[in-house]
Order: structure tokens, then C-alpha cells, then sequence
């Protein structure tokens, strides 16, 4: 199985890329003129493509450099999505009570951070499992817990474990705010680059995918 480098992609480079969330849906056109849908995957897969943030030379050589430690596609690495990064909406502070990441039920220790998209029709959860664990707050029942005296948090797979006179009581709510990476790794072997091109305002294409872990 290829490994994973907690490192992080060049923050210049990866806040100034492009993409977003891909996901797979069958359509059947009927005889009726209706559709019948059907979704292959049950989780989005993120895309991106990371020329766009490329603006100088140093940046370029800065990107090579990552590349090769990566041997290619051979490891996977840590992602800044600048549009998806946070437990709060855009423009607004983390709150410990940001996202509901489990109910206690006085045994329980570990909790599995996660993320919430949409409210009323069909609220998709989504797995945090690459957490900025100088970010992490979180609460029981509405109440700010410290972080490595109450609970500790593996910044590896995104699990928040209690310690044993700190568990969440049943039918506490455990809630959690939180920025993150996505995990990923290069969709390609081989970065096509010219140099007298780049000068010129083209673009290198550096085409970067999500993983799963």
C-alpha cells in the first residue's frame, strides 16, 4: 500500500489553484422523458488543478521540489482547499460548537470528526480525517473542553479521543470546531513544463486528486 507524507503542498501555490468536489451519477433517459438517477459514489472526490497558483519561478522550483519527494504519485500529501478549509461558513470564526461530531453515552471515548453540508433535504457528512490540530476546539453539552487535559486529538485520522474521567455523559452532544487539509496526491507522473512558455503567462499543468484513507 503507498504511504502518506503529513506534508503540506506549498501554501502560496495550493490558495491560489483551482477545483472543487466531483462526484458520480448515472442518468437512464426513459421512454417517458423522465430520468432515472443513480449515484455511484457515496462520498464526493475533490479535484484540482494547482498551475493556476504558479506565478513565479520560484514557486515553480518550489513545486519540482515537492514532486520529486513525492515520487510522483507514489505518496500522498496534505491539501489546503482555500474555498473548503474550515468547521465554519466563510467569513466567520471557529466555535467549538461548529459541527456535531457525536452524542455521548458515558462510554465512549473517540469521537470521528466530521463536516455537514446542506440542512433540510439531504445533509451529506462528510469525514475529516486531516485536522490543523493547533485549530481544534471542542465542547460537551456546550462546554469548552481543553485541549490535552481533557481530550486529545490524532492528527493523522482526525479521531478525538476523551480521556477516561473527561467521557461525554449520555445524551451529551459533542461538537467540535476545526480547519483541515484534504488528503491527496498528484494525478500525474509527469509534469509537462516550458520554461519560455511559463515566462510567456502559460500555465504548467500540476493536476492534484483526492485520496481516500
Amino acid at each position: 500500500m503507498a504511504g502518506f507524507h503529513e506534508a503540506l503542498f506549498p501554501l502560496d501555490v495550493s490558495l491560489q489553484g483551482r477545483g472543487g468536489p466531483e462526484r458520480r451519477t448515472d442518468i437512464v433517459a426513459l421512454g417517458s422523458n423522465r430520468e432515472a438517477r443513480n449515484a455511484r459514489w457515496a462520498h464526493s472526490r475533490r479535484r484540482y488543478e494547482a498551475g493556476y497558483g504558479v506565478k513565479s519561478l520560484a514557486q515553480l522550483a518550489a513545486v519540482i521540489d515537492f514532486f520529486e519527494e513525492r515520487r510522483g504519485r507514489l505518496y500522498g500529501f496534505r491539501w489546503r482547499d482555500r474555498a473548503d478549509h474550515s468547521s465554519a461558513a466563510p467569513g466567520v470564526a471557529l466555535s467549538p460548537l461548529d459541527q456535531t461530531i457525536g452524542v455521548g453515552d458515558g462510554a465512549t471515548a473517540s469521537f470521528q470528526l466530521v463536516k455537514r453540508y446542506g440542512a433540510s433535504f439531504a445533509p451529506y457528512s462528510r469525514t475529516i480525517v486531516k485536522p490543523i490540530e493547533a485549530s481544534l476546539r471542542i465542547a460537551v453539552a456546550g462546554v469548552e473542553k481543553i485541549k490535552d487535559t481533557h481530550f486529545g486529538c490524532d492528527a493523522a485520522t482526525g479521531v478525538v479521543t476523551f480521556v477516561p474521567a473527561e467521557l461525554p455523559a449520555s445524551g451529551a452532544a459533542v461538537t467540535a470546531g476545526f480547519l483541515f487539509d484534504v488528503p491527496v496526491r498528484f494525478d500525474a507522473d509527469y509534469l509537462e513544463i516550458d520554461i519560455s512558455s511559463f515566462e510567456a503567462g502559460d500555465i504548467p499543468r500540476i493536476p492534484i486528486i483526492e485520496i481516500s484513507l
